[in-house]
């Protein structure tokens, strides 16, 4: 794929090479903190019945579900606590926090006993070591999202941006490769004794080598900007700049509901109401999974010709009109090729918002509560709405109303797009200091 030019007059080819490095080293970060996020929900098939045993396997998901959906609830308050950090001591030390945390989280649930040794305490710790996760990627997101849109490229915005959505959908891919693999040499009874718990060992050593490539990373923020009274102040964003925070929490809540139906979710909708086998459903997300990461330049570069708004009203307008259609298609699938055809075309729906999605909610927020913005806005509407969206699907499913998940995702994303028509018009958004 080839790079567009940047103006010769806004950079100098070193310093477009420290940037684009910057971009490297934010992103590497970024994959291992959604590796370790995501590997819970992939290998959920074989360490349920560990943690939560019974009879029935849709009652053992939706248990996994909604431990995976209290992770999201501290979402808010990392996007809180990371975001005024990031805002008031630097970007860089906020990032280097935040991959610390994960690798714990992924390290306590790799050693944890299960129920048959240790009782009740086994999902207790379970969820214990989902809420430091979340706390952690709650501040990972609009950290990482702040970043790169301080260090991107003028005129390639788009483009550059959309590498945060690279590493994001690689740390799913990367999840989802591990638990092809594990399959490949280690039968059903081996993955549920001890095979799920090779990826979170894998997550947790990765984070040593983002730890290091995040520590050299160059910060964006000036002392006089850190000092700033305003400088991570909630009091100061929902003063100064309320009206912003609700048009990023309105489009974020759609966007992030269909991200998760048609990735984490999937696996399990192909499994559990396609009725197809568990590494055939794995097949078809990796594949999907793959060209979903491959999309998000392209998507990003479309951006950049087309203008951020208008990418945004595609994806709520697409979204809303075909939602409906692909998941009733899926539900009743038994080709795997078209269960991939399928997927994919909702991946690249969901493209128009995911590769520039950072990107515009950094835009609408000042330097001085860039990450506080985007981060609290982003972790309430994923908490609410994208790490609830399993729960929500499962257990509509287990009373029989499982098609009213489809409409639900469907009304959200008509709403992302009426919010999205508040985004302003102009290509450079409200602040030109990025």
């Amino acid at each position: 794929m080839t790079t567009p030019t940047a103006s010769p007059a806004l950079y100098t080819g070193e310093e477009r090479s420290k940037r684009i490095f910057a971009i490297v080293g934010a992103s590497s970060g970024n994959l291992v903190e959604w590796f370790d996020f995501y590997v819970y929900a992939f290998s959920a098939l074989y360490f349920a019945p560990a943690f939560f045993p019974s009879d029935n396997p849709t009652v053992q998901l939706v248990n996994t579900a909604g431990v995976f959906a209290a992770g999201f609830l501290m979402r808010p308050i990392g996007g809180w606590i990371f975001g005024r950090l990031a805002d008031k001591h630097g970007r860089k030390n906020s990032m280097v926090i935040s991959i610390l945390m994960m690798c714990f989280g992924s390290l306590l649930i790799a050693c944890l006993p299960t129920y048959s040794s240790i009782g009740i305490w086994a999902p207790i710790l379970l969820l214990f070591a989902r809420l430091l996760q979340g706390l952690s990627v709650g501040g990972e997101y609009g950290t990482t999202a702040t970043y790169m849109s301080e260090v991107a490229l003028k005129g390639q915005r788009g483009f550059f941006a959309s590498f945060q959505y690279v590493t994001l959908i690689g740390g799913q891919l990367l999840a989802v490769l591990v638990v092809v693999i594990l399959q490949q040499f280690l039968n059903e009874d081996e993955l549920r004794a001890y095979g799920w718990r090779i990826p979170f060992v894998v997550g947790a050593m990765a984070a040593l080598v983002s730890l290091y490539l995040r520590r050299s990373l160059k910060e964006t923020t000036s002392k006089e900007m850190r000092e700033n009274k305003d400088a991570g102040s909630i009091s100061a964003l929902f003063r100064d700049h309320k009206a912003a925070f609700i048009t990023v929490l309105g489009y974020t809540a759609g966007g992030s509901l269909i991200f998760y139906t048609f990735t984490t979710y999937m696996q399990k909708y192909l499994v559990n109401t396609a009725g197809m086998p568990a590494k055939t459903a794995s097949y078809i997300m990796t594949g999907a999974l793959f060209l979903y990461m491959c999309m998000q330049p392209v998507f990003g570069m479309l951006a950049d010709k087309i203008g951020r708004r208008n990418s945004m009203l595609w994806f709520g307008a697409l979204g809303t009109l075909f939602t409906v259609p692909i998941l009733l298609s899926l539900k009743s699938v038994s080709s795997p090729f078209l269960a991939f055809v399928l997927i994919t075309v909702a991946l690249a729906i969901v493209s128009f918002y995911t590769s520039i999605s950072g990107l515009v909610k950094a835009e609408m927020f000042p330097p001085e509560v860039r990450a506080l913005g985007v981060g609290l806005a982003y972790a309430v509407a994923n908490a609410i709405f994208g790490g609830s969206a399993e729960y929500v699907a499962l257990s509509l499913k287990a009373v029989g109303m499982e098609n009213s998940f489809y409409w639900y995702v469907t009304v959200m994303m008509a709403v992302a797009f009426l919010f999205s028509l508040r985004l302003p018009k102009q290509a450079a958004y409200l602040h030109h200091d990025l």
